[in-house]
């Protein structure tokens, strides 16, 4: 990642593709890396940075600075949130209710505008 952003000038947007996010969401459940301090500090010069993660099945934004990060819904199955039980097992849902649990999130880039377009929907 060092050499993929030497070159480039500080008001150009990031966007980082992580499969677990980068920043310690709820280390307890592997929700954070013990690398993401130094992935972030390469990327700290950056005017815009955003950070999309999978893995933790849960729908968030949180801001740091620069950098923002996001996460969506799961396609697959939903996790508890953060320290709701013992461990991330798949939440069981009453019959009929898990398509409204599960969706996706699109992200949209124009050039030229700060912001990215967020879009979420449920699969139900």
């Amino acid at each position: 990642m060092r050499q993929d952003v030497a070159g480039l000038s500080s008001d150009t947007p990031i966007v980082v593709f992580s499969h677990i996010p980068l920043f310690a969401m709820y280390p307890a459940w592997g929700w954070g890396t013990d690398d993401a301090a130094q992935v972030l500090a390469l990327l700290r010069r950056f005017a815009s940075v955003t950070c999309l993660n999978g893995h933790v099945h849960q729908l968030f934004t949180k801001t740091e600075g620069n950098v923002t990060f996001h996460s969506a819904t799961t396609t697959a199955y939903p996790l508890p949130h953060p320290g709701d039980g013992p461990a991330p097992a798949p939440v069981t849902l009453p019959a009929g209710r898990l398509r409204a649990a599960l969706g996706i999130r699109e992200v949209g880039y124009v050039r030229g505008r700060q912001q990215l377009a967020l879009r979420d929907r449920s699969l139900a």
